[in-house]
C-alpha cells in the first residue's frame, strides 16, 4: 500500500491538536505564540516529507531525474547524447588557383554561421567545393540542398554567394530527459545478447539525433544486418528521414564506393561499427516513405485548426506504430479513429478510406498523405 504523504494543512491541524491536548490551551488562536510555533513546525515537517519523497524518487531508475537519471543510466552504459554540429558541402564559383582557407566563415541566409574545415584550392573549372561545419551545435545547423550560403568576408577571386551541394546534416540538440529515460529503461529491460536485434537498435539509438530505430536481420542476404533509423527532430524539415545514402561504415574493410554510406547513414554506421559483432556486414538505411491518403466524411465544415489537429493525431499514430519491418505488425485503424475522436469538434466523423489496418512492410515507413474531407 503506498504511503499517503500528509498535506501542509493536515500537518498544521495535527500540530495544533497536539498543542491543545498537551498544554490544555487553544492551539488554534490565530496570533497566539503556540499557533505561530505550531505553524512553523508543520512547515518544517512538510519540507522534510518533501525531501524524503524526492530522495525516494531519485533512489530508483524508474522515477529518477536530471543527474540522478544520468547516474542510473550510466550503470547500463547509457549516456546522454550531446549536441552535435551539422556538416556538409558548399560550392562557390571562383578563379582557378584561388585558395579558400580553413576557418573561413560562411553565413546562411538566416545568419547561422559555419566555418570551412579544410583549405581548398579552386580547380581549373573555377569551382571550389568546401566542407563546412556549423559554429553552434544543434539541429539549427541542418541545411537542405540548394540553400544560399554567403562568405562572411570577401575573398578576391571568389564569388561571395554559393550553394549547398552536399546536404548539411548531422546537427542534433542535446538529448532531453524523456529520451534518455526511454533508452535507459530499454537497457534495463533488454540484456545485451552479443548482437541480437535489440542490441543493434540500442546501438543506433545512442547516436545523437536518432529518435527511432529498427533492425532487419539478413536484410541484404546471409550475414548482413540492416538498421533503419529516423531523425524526427533533427530532420523535421524532411519528415524525420535520414539525409544521405544507404550503406556500410567506412571502417568496414568490405566497404566499396558502391556500398559506402554517406550523411546520416554513415554517422550511424560508423557508430555501430565499434559495437557490432566482427563478422556482420551492417547496412544503415533510411526507410522509404510510403504516403497513405485518407478520406473522412462528416467533417466538411471543420475549421483549419481542427484539420491540422487531425493530421497531427494521425501522424502521431504512424510514429508510434509504423515500422519498416516485415514482422506482421501494423498501424491499427481503430487507434487512428480514437486519435481523431480525441480532437475537439470531430463528433460524427467516419474514415471511409483506408478501410483496414495498414500492414507494415520491409523497408517502407507509412507517412500521412492527403486528407480528403467529404
Amino acid at each position: 500500500m503506498p504511503f499517503a504523504r500528509p498535506t501542509l494543512s493536515d500537518l498544521r491541524a495535527q500540530v495544533a491538536g497536539d498543542i491543545t491536548a498537551g498544554l490544555s490551551t487553544d492551539g488554534l488562536l490565530r496570533f497566539s505564540n503556540m499557533n505561530v510555533t505550531g505553524t512553523a513546525l508543520a512547515g518544517m515537517a512538510h519540507l522534510h516529507y518533501g525531501y524524503l519523497d524526492w530522495i525516494a524518487r531519485q533512489g530508483v531508475p524508474f522515477t529518477a531525474s536530471a543527474e540522478f537519471l544520468e547516474a542510473w543510466a550510466a550503470l547500463k552504459k547509457i549516456y546522454r547524447k550531446i549536441a552535435t554540429s551539422a556538416t556538409g558541402q558548399v560550392t562557390f564559383q571562383a578563379t582557378a588557383g584561388v585558395v579558400i582557407d580553413a576557418g573561413t566563415e560562411v553565413i546562411r541566409s538566416d545568419s547561422v554561421a559555419f566555418t570551412v574545415d579544410d583549405s581548398v584550392t579552386v580547380d581549373a573549372t573555377g569551382v571550389a567545393v568546401v566542407t563546412v561545419t556549423a559554429v553552434t551545435a544543434g539541429e539549427a545547423g541542418n541545411t537542405p540542398l540548394a540553400s544560399i550560403m554567403t562568405l562572411g568576408a570577401s575573398i578576391t577571386g571568389v564569388q561571395s554567394s554559393g550553394k549547398v551541394t552536399g546536404v548539411i546534416t548531422g546537427g542534433a540538440d542535446q538529448e532531453l530527459d524523456e529520451s534518455l529515460f526511454e533508452r535507459m529503461l530499454a537497457a534495463y529491460q533488454n540484456t545485451p545478447n552479443g548482437g541480437a536485434s535489440a542490441d543493434y537498435v540500442t546501438w543506433a539509438l545512442e547516436v545523437s539525433g536518432v529518435t527511432r530505430a529498427w533492425c532487419a536481420p539478413n536484410g541484404f542476404g546471409t550475414g548482413t544486418v540492416v538498421i533503419y533509423t529516423m531523425f524526427d527532430d533533427a530532420n523535421s524539415a524532411n519528415q524525420g528521414f535520414p539525409q544521405g545514402t544507404d550503406g556500410v561504415s567506412e571502417n568496414d574493410n568490405r566497404a566499396t564506393s558502391a556500398n559506402l554510406a554517406t550523411g546520416d547513414q554513415l554517422t550511424v554506421a560508423n557508430s555501430v561499427f565499434g559495437e557490432q559483432p566482427v563478422t556482420a556486414m551492417v547496412y544503415c538505411c533510411a526507410p522509404i516513405p510510403t504516403s497513405v491518403a485518407f478520406t473522412i466524411t462528416g467533417l466538411t465544415n471543420a475549421s483549419t485548426s481542427t484539420r491540422e489537429a487531425i493530421a497531427a493525431a494521425i501522424s502521431e499514430v504512424f510514429t508510434e506504430q509504423g515500422a519498416p519491418l516485415d514482422d506482421d505488425s501494423f498501424v491499427a485503424l481503430s487507434d487512428i479513429d480514437s486519435a481523431i475522436a480525441a480532437v475537439a469538434s470531430t463528433s460524427g466523423f467516419v474514415i471511409t478510406s483506408p478501410v483496414a489496418n495498414l500492414t507494415n512492410t520491409l523497408g517502407h515507413l507509412p507517412t500521412l498523405g492527403t486528407i480528403t474531407y467529404e
